[in-house]
């Protein structure tokens, strides 16, 4: 009976054990969540607008991703409106000269400049040239490129030398650079 009672007590003090030691392992792992960094409202509310940006962004892109085959079509016929690099030269000129000579200004000294683009089949040109005429006339001359067919971005309209145009008065000279696009393919 006795060595009963002494093997009993031994379970119930290796029983105690275990549960002393559960016990202490749970207290460790209270604390340490207690201590660890807890997120504020502000910052769940922060982290919900950024989520719902994100998918915000998501839908944008699924968008573009389903409109890329029009706008690549799109783009394909603005490549075909383009001038061919083979009669371009003399088209641009005809036209600037036509639009100059009814908007009364008077065009001289025209430089171009070429620049393939590559991967694309098309060549950038830039056209340099010094025209003249009075305030009214520049306006619509701009106004003249704006309404053409044909693609022009002006890059640059600026005072020019006065040696010419000295004793006219109301009549500018200005420095004009105008960008375009030919096709390089047929």
């Amino acid at each position: 009976m006795r060595k009963d009672f002494t093997s009993r007590r031994r379970a119930i003090l290796g029983l105690l054990v275990v549960l002393v030691l559960a016990d202490c392992s749970l207290a460790a792992y209270s604390w340490w969540q207690a201590s660890a960094p807890r997120a504020t409202q502000q910052e769940l509310d922060r982290q919900g607008l950024e989520l719902k940006l994100l998918r915000a962004d998501i839908e944008r892109a699924k968008g573009i991703e389903q409109n890329m085959p029009a706008i690549q079509k799109d783009c394909d016929n603005f490549e075909k409106s383009l001038l061919p690099a083979s009669t371009g030269y003399s088209s641009v000129l005809e036209e600037l000269g036509t639009i100059a000579q009814n908007t009364g200004l008077q065009i001289s000294n025209e430089n171009f400049r070429h620049k393939d683009i590559p991967n694309r089949e098309l060549t950038e040109v830039v056209l340099e040239a010094t025209i003249s005429g009075n305030y009214a006339s520049v306006v619509k001359f701009l106004n003249g490129l704006q309404r053409s067919g044909n693609v022009y971005v002006v890059d640059g309209l600026g005072l020019a030398s006065e040696n010419q145009t000295q004793g006219l008065p109301d009549i500018l000279r200005l420095s004009l650079s105008v960008r375009t696009y030919f096709r390089s393919r047929a």
